[in-house]
């Protein structure tokens, strides 16, 4: 069921109602939810911006971001980012999407984790990060109104200890391929170079969040 906010809703659509249904009854329901405010998140900040967007593939890239992390979909040797972009490309090549909008949401779902990009292309790739960081690290918390986040929240309900429950499920989704989670190469070359040097870390990033729980 769609849960208009500020004008916003899920794309009432063959292919929407497809995705809610394949993301469903794949991931647990703490990653269902989060999916589904990334989607509002990255609308709404779509909506502050002024972007031009498709919300169906907005939609896909939400959905699917963090499908990698599920067991249907997670692969021996690929990032876990890679998997779900990876799943998204065959459902949307399922479905007959055209192969310049599959590869926009490739993209958006393989450069989520990756800050200083995605807001320098598409529209669709810079609000699914938009949504992931908001919801995750809070980054942009006080850019949402009290009503925003209430009623984004009230459609898809945040565990109540959720930063503790995301990072869980982050650890088991790959904690069997950890070649995969090599990092910034830059955060390297300068703690080698500088000792004193402490990179940010994610994990205190969320526990740190001004979202409670």
């Amino acid at each position: 069921m769609a849960h208009p906010i500020n004008d916003i809703a899920i794309p009432d659509s063959a292919l929407a109602r497809a995705v809610t249904e394949l993301v469903r009854d794949t991931e647990s329901p703490l990653l269902f939810h989060h999916s589904s405010r990334v989607y509002y998140f990255g609308a709404l900040a779509g909506t502050r911006r002024s972007l031009t967007y498709d919300p169906e593939l907005l939609y896909v890239g939400a959905m699917f971001h963090d499908m990698g992390l599920t067991p249907q979909h997670s692969s021996a040797t690929e990032r876990f980012e890679v998997d779900g972009a990876n799943a998204a490309r065959n459902f949307l090549r399922g479905h007959g999407i055209a192969q310049a909008d599959i590869d926009t949401v490739w993209a958006a779902i393989a450069l989520h984790t990756t800050p200083g990009i995605p807001q320098h292309m598409h529209p669709v790739i810079a609000l699914v990060t938009a949504g992931v960081e908001m919801d995750v690290l809070g980054l942009t918390y006080a850019n949402y109104s009290d009503a925003e986040r209430e009623a984004v929240v009230g459609a898809h309900p945040r565990s109540p200890h959720f930063k503790e429950d995301i990072i869980q499920a982050f650890y088991e989704g790959i904690r069997h391929k950890p070649d995969t989670t090599f990092g910034n190469v830059k955060a390297d070359v300068v703690a080698d170079k500088e000792p004193h040097f402490h990179a940010g870390n994610f994990c205190r990033v969320i526990r740190t969040s001004p979202w409670r729980g």
